[in-house]
Order: C-alpha cells, then structure tokens, then sequence
C-alpha cells in the first residue's frame, strides 16, 4: 500500500493547483509589467487600474502586482504584444495573442504547438479579416465556421496546448 496515505494525495493535489496558479499569476504579472510602460508607472492610469483589478479577481497577491510595476520602473525587460494568425481544424480562423520579451521565442513555441497538430502560421491578415478588434483587446468573430464535432475536439485541444504556452495571452476563434 505504498503511496496511499493522506500527505501524498495533498501533495499530488497541490502540485496540480500551484501550476494552474503559477501560470495564470505569469500571465497577469505579464500584462501589469506591460501596462505599466505604457502609463509610465501610474497606478491611476485607466488600463493599468484595470488590469491590476483583473489580477486581484484572480487572487494575484499584491507583492506580485507590486513587484511587477517595480520590474518595470527598474528599467527591466521590455515585453511586447504580438498578434499571430493561423487556420485551424476545419478551416476556421485563430488570432493568437503572445505577450513576451523575445520575439523568436515565441514565434518558435507557437510555431512547434502548431505543427504538433498539424497546422502553420498564417500570413498577417489572412486570419484577422474574419475578426472585429473591439476597444477592449477582444477579438470578436465577424464570421463563424460550423465545423465538425471531431474537428471540435481537435481544435479544443490545440487551443488548450496554446493556453498552456507562458508566452499564449489568448486564442480566438471563428468556429461555431
């Protein structure tokens, strides 16, 4: 009965929820150190009053949100929003957005989740077309693709593998 007591299912448990943590506390430290270049540091500023408000709806402790507007004011890594494009399962269209301070990398690790499946980037424009940018960063399908169930799963979990990407912010799609 090795490996059946009480301490290592909580462990195991722990593990789980501590990694799902870390990655959506990454993400958000992301984005607050974005902000925070493009309002100067001021905590006052509309997008990053927001985004420091999101982190908290998550349970972001305040030493992170804190450290990640000092990583900026210390003159730190510069992060960049990029927008990827490619077509999925059953032709439908994605937009991937990537927040990160190495462009290669990112490129690169979403180039390889791509391939995995079976897919390529797109070129710029080939997939944003069929997507309304809205004020607020989100990308609204204009048109939608009804695909098959089995394509559904296909894309579920290509849009999972993405997500789980530290460089991934968000995936969009246009299927049904």
């Amino acid at each position: 009965m090795s490996g059946h007591n009480k301490w290592s299912k909580i462990k195991r448990q722990k593990e789980k929820t501590d990694s799902q943590k870390s990655k959506i506390f990454g993400k958000f430290v992301k984005l607050i150190t974005v902000e925070a270049k493009k309002s100067g540091g001021n905590v006052n500023a509309p997008g990053l009053k927001s985004v420091i408000e999101r982190a908290r709806a998550a349970n972001v402790p305040n030493d992170n949100i804190e450290r990640a507007i000092k990583k900026f004011s210390e003159g730190g890594v510069a992060m960049e929003a990029i927008t990827y494009e490619a077509y999925g399962p059953g032709g439908c269209a994605m937009v991937i957005e990537a927040l990160t301070d190495n462009r290669n990398k990112a490129a690169q690790e979403i180039k390889l989740i791509l391939s995995r499946h079976g897919f390529s980037l797109a070129s710029i424009g080939s997939a944003t077309w069929a997507f309304i940018h809205s004020p607020g960063g989100q990308w609204t399908p204009q048109t939608t693709i009804p695909i098959s169930d089995q394509d559904g799963e296909k894309l579920s979990q290509l849009v999972d593998e993405l997500e789980e990407c530290d460089e991934v912010q968000d995936v969009y799609t246009n299927a049904e």
